[in-house]
């Protein structure tokens, strides 16, 4: 079937899937943990922890569950600054802070 038929969440496995297919020292992704059913979501952690023994990823997301399971570090671009930390914890604490309303 042509790619233009697939659902969305053909089109992010079938994405996913090429990635992977190559490798790369860095892997660049936004989000892709994110979608599917519960079977694809073990898939992609599986697969990640595995080219993480080998490869670097930079991810890009606003969960931090997904942020906490496979970062060690964290940056954060707020007002065209780009601030880098050593500890994701201290990158989710700056990010909620940021995130919360003035009062």
């Amino acid at each position: 079937m042509p790619v233009n038929t697939y659902s969305a969440g053909m089109r992010a496995r079938l994405a996913f899937g090429a990635c992977l297919a190559i490798d790369f020292d860095t892997y660049l992704i936004d989000e892709v943990t994110e979608i599917g059913d519960d079977r694809f979501r073990r898939k992609c952690a599986l697969a990640f922890r595995e080219r993480m023994q080998r490869s670097d990823i930079i991810l890009v997301t606003h969960d931090s569950r997904t942020i906490r399971q496979y970062c060690d570090r964290g940056a954060i671009l707020a007002d065209g600054e780009l601030r880098l930390y050593d500890d994701v914890v201290d990158a989710l604490g700056h990010y909620r802070h940021r995130s919360e309303p003035f009062q």
